[in-house]
């Protein structure tokens, strides 16, 4: 039933939100289909839809299987509005979560390290419609001239979508195990691991001063303690997601609380990702003596430069970023880091783990895109308006 208040030609379609359902399409692809060594089947594609119900099956799999799809179920009546809305909306995100799901189970009859079940399906499926009737009374106040689209453009600056979808999975890129807290962005140094030892005896031939650079972190390395280049990282990466945080909101924006709940979901993900994949009993083995120097030094600078103009704001999370990606590549990884990942349970839901290895690699470098086009001269920075919302 359409709202009283809101007339027709008041509602507003959101093609961010398309481009982040066709990402997330494509993410759950790669998810389920990595790592993609498919192999001749003896079973048709379909036929898991009729077999035996899997006979160990525990209830944190089938809740992490709903959790899974009830982001596409919600994107999905977003991405539609206002062309489909309420019931319509819906049942066109079960029938979308239904068909990728179903896809999806089809083509890992083709993978030896999966197994097709059609209790996956279902729970996907349900996941998917959740999403979507939980979407549904959200996405008027979002979109349209609602609650939440007035809080939107009263805290946040009016072409900071982008930026505040960044800022969105930044607590979400936690959740995978990291040598320091807030240490994201390693991928050059796992893509360096991936090379042939002759591409990489190339490439310090071409950069000589590379290899300088290593020999000269692993010698700090030696005399320095793990605490240190853990305060480096963290305060780094404090300071990268707060000033951050700060180029997208107003003026007159609550900047303390909504700083503190960024910080806090971190936090939170990060300890419910470790009780799951460790043991409840390591769900803060996070918080070290490093981390905790790294919270206080970033907190302190945070507060300093979330004072100046908008430009250095930027400059500065410029700054950190680069701190944080050298550290984080380069330091020579610690051997109890990589212990602890032996014990990891990656096999329980290896679905979320690929998503959040990926995300944890790749979200500093998608910040990086983002902080060079916002110093690139014929880039316009976000409007500045008055505090009235249109």
């Amino acid at each position: 039933m359409p709202e009283p208040d809101i007339k027709p030609w008041q509602r507003r379609a959101s093609p961010l939100t398309r481009q982040a359902l066709l990402c997330l399409i494509l993410l759950i692809a790669y998810a389920s289909l990595y790592p993609f060594e498919f192999q001749r089947a003896v079973v048709g594609p379909f036929d898991y839809l009729f077999a035996p119900l899997p006979r160990w099956m525990t209830m944190f799999d089938v809740v992490t299987n709903v959790l899974g799809y009830i982001p596409l179920g919600m994107l999905t009546v977003l991405a539609l509005h206002p062309a489909w809305r309420g019931t319509r909306a819906v049942f066109a995100a079960f029938l979308l979560g239904t068909l990728l799901s179903g896809g999806m189970e089809a083509l890992q009859t083709y993978l030896p390290t999966r197994v097709a079940s059609n209790v996956d399906l279902a729970t996907n499926a349900l996941g998917a419609l959740i999403g979507g009737a939980l979407a549904v009374p959200l996405t008027s106040p979002l979109l349209d001239r609602g609650w939440l689209r007035h809080l939107r453009f009263a805290w946040f600056e009016r072409h900071a979508s982008v930026l505040l979808v960044l800022l969105a999975l930044w607590p979400w890129a936690q959740a995978y195990p990291q040598q320091f807290l807030f240490g994201d962005g390693d991928l050059v140094r796992q893509i360096w691991l991936w090379q042939d030892p002759d591409i990489t005896d190339l490439v310090l031939d071409w950069v000589p001063h590379l290899g300088q650079l290593q020999d000269y972190l692993s010698a700090l390395d030696a005399v320095a303690s793990h605490a240190l280049w853990e305060t480096v990282v963290t305060a780094s990466g404090t300071i990268l997601a707060g000033l951050l945080a700060t180029l997208a909101m107003r003026r007159g924006a609550p900047r303390v609380p909504l700083l503190c709940a960024m910080f806090i979901s971190a936090f939170a993900i990060k300890a419910a990702a470790s009780a799951w994949q460790f043991s409840p009993a390591q769900a803060f083995d996070w918080v070290t003596t490093g981390a905790i120097y790294g919270l206080v030094v970033g907190t302190l600078v945070l507060m300093v430069a979330a004072r100046g103009p908008r430009v250095l704001r930027g400059a500065v999370a410029l700054a950190a970023l680069i701190v944080l990606l050298v550290f984080v590549n380069l330091l020579p990884a610690n051997p109890y880091y990589e212990a602890a990942l032996q014990s990891w349970r990656q096999g329980r839901y290896v679905h979320f783990n690929v998503l959040a290895r990926w995300l944890a690699w790749t979200w500093p470098y998608l910040v990086l895109i983002y902080l060079l086009a916002m110093f690139d001269p014929s880039h316009r920075g976000p409007a500045r308006t008055t505090g009235k919302v249109g």
